[in-house]
């Protein structure tokens, strides 16, 4: 997995987290292009360029993956079985579901891709 721009691969990184599913989310989101990731406050923080799209906890004891999506993507991934708005940001495109393990990983996966994809779009105030 990479490191933080250009700097040696963090220790904690490097191990993948703790859990199972902590490592997985790790190594495959570690394999994106453009996808940095960084402990912050007690989660893995996970970035397209400098925006946040994920957060999943640091301890093996906390299984809440954190995903923003856009609007009409929320709207759909809160149709789905097990997934719930952030309890704190759900008014901002956050969504919540929980990653016991491996196994539960799948089914993240295309909201993780649809939250970078979002993420690495330009805001419509910024400048061209």
């Amino acid at each position: 997995m990479r490191g933080l721009g250009g700097r040696k691969t963090r220790r904690a990184l490097e191990r993948g987290g703790a859990g199972p599913a902590a490592r997985a989310l790790n190594a495959t989101l570690g394999g994106w292009d453009g996808v940095r990731i960084t402990p912050m406050f007690g989660r893995w923080g996970y970035f397209a360029g400098d925006r946040l799209f994920a957060c999943f906890p640091l301890r093996d004891r906390d299984r809440d993956l954190w995903i923003r999506l856009g609007r009409d993507d929320q709207r759909r991934a809160l149709r789905e079985p097990g997934v719930r708005p952030h309890r704190r940001f759900g008014g901002r495109g956050w969504i919540e579901l929980t990653l016991e393990s491996e196994a539960d990983l799948p089914r993240a996966v295309g909201w993780l891709r649809r939250a970078r994809a979002a993420a690495s779009r330009p805001d419509p105030g910024e400048e061209a």
